[in-house]
């Protein structure tokens, strides 16, 4: 089944990318980099095998990996530490839930977890399932499942060997304090793989991020040289209240305040440590009369020699910024306002499509 899907995704692909992915040329611009947010997770169920290849068909620079761990300590690709909003685990683990309710992947071993079918994320409401986008794959249908980071890598390299691309990795270390919680390492388990794949310096094609600046320290003063690694470190920047790290104050579990990240010498400490920053892309915009314009947030990080990718440009209308009129809009203020390095965004087609074309005089919509 995988095998058809992926030689149908990369016939397509391949046709569409011919068409619409030339180079800059012509123009002496550079685009910002197009990194594929959970893969082409648009058009099929986030973090499967098969988003990932026709995600790699759209050609973008670099395809995102998030990273759990299992109960036997492999590195599974998938965007939270929980099961329950992509899988069917309720129905074929019942009674494996944690006090909490939710059903963690660290508490299910890799053949376990082979056995749930993937879905497109979706919300539990009164009349069961509803999709988190509505308008994407629907749910349920056809038949995919989780993948570890070494089929993935094994996935990206061999299509990098024999279409002769170069499409890189942006792997995401997911909730490490919880990892250490439960007695894992799951940075030290990442670099390991990264090296055996022989990712080990900045020549390669790969940044690592993660929302935890004190896991990203101890990543690029402790684990990366006892490797005899020097890879690309961005620190994702989040809302405090959306509580991506949790730690503990006077016995206490607390949200980790992040708004120290974009305050005065905020940007100079991460410059320490990361190569480059991740806010979600609010954070780069101020609203002046209705319009949107740039802060000061890119400018200031490029003085540090930050690189800056934000996320997630999406072009459902419904996640459309109201002050856009069109998701090219969007796409044109982030790379010749915004001037940022990269975006993360669910439609690396129409990224691809839209930010490779020669620079226009006036934005084309």
């Amino acid at each position: 089944m995988f095998k058809k899907i992926l030689s149908t995704l990369l016939i397509i692909g391949s046709t569409v990318a011919s068409i619409t992915c030339a180079e800059s040329t012509g123009s002496g611009s550079k685009h910002p980099l197009i990194i594929a947010h959970r893969g082409a997770s648009a058009y099929l169920p986030e973090h499967t095998l098969e988003a990932k290849a026709m995600a790699y068909a759209m050609r973008p620079d670099y395809i995102e990996q998030d990273l759990v761990l299992s109960k036997d300590n492999h590195l599974i690709v998938m965007h939270d530490i929980y099961l329950d909003s992509t899988t069917n685990v309720a129905d074929v683990f019942p009674g494996r839930a944690r006090e909490d309710g939710h059903y963690y992947t660290i508490d299910f071993t890799l053949e376990e977890l082979k056995k749930l079918q993937v879905s497109e994320a979706f919300t539990m409401g009164e009349n069961g399932p509803q999709a988190k986008y509505p308008n994407r794959f629907p749910l349920w249908k056809s038949s995919f499942q989780l993948s570890t980071f070494e089929e993935e890598l094994e996935l990206i390299q061999g299509l990098n060997k024999s279409l002769g691309y170069e499409i890189g990795i942006y792997p995401e270390i997911k909730k490490p304090y919880f990892h250490h919680w439960e007695g894992r390492d799951i940075a030290a388990e990442a670099l390991q793989t990264l090296k055996e794949y022989g990712y080990t310096d900045k020549q390669q094609k790969v940044f690592l991020q993660c929302f935890d600046a004190e896991e990203l320290q101890r990543i690029k003063f402790e684990l990366m040289p006892a490797l005899g690694l020097d890879l690309s470190l961005v620190q994702l920047i989040a809302a405090t209240s959306w509580g991506e790290k949790l730690v503990e104050v006077d016995g206490t579990l607390q949200n980790y305040d992040y708004d120290w990240m974009l305050e005065r010498g905020g940007l100079r400490k991460i410059a320490n440590y990361a190569d480059g920053i991740g806010p979600w892309y609010p954070m780069l915009i101020e609203i002046e009369d209705g319009q949107p314009r740039a802060n000061n947030v890119v400018r200031r990080a490029h003085q540090r020699d930050l690189q800056v990718h934000p996320y997630t440009f999406r072009a459902d209308p419904a996640q459309l910024p109201e002050q856009f009129e069109s998701f090219n809009q969007f796409l044109h203020f982030a790379a010749y306002q915004l001037r940022v390095d990269g975006i993360f965004t669910d439609q690396p087609d129409q990224a691809v499509n839209y930010l490779s074309r020669p620079r226009p005089r006036k934005a084309e919509y």
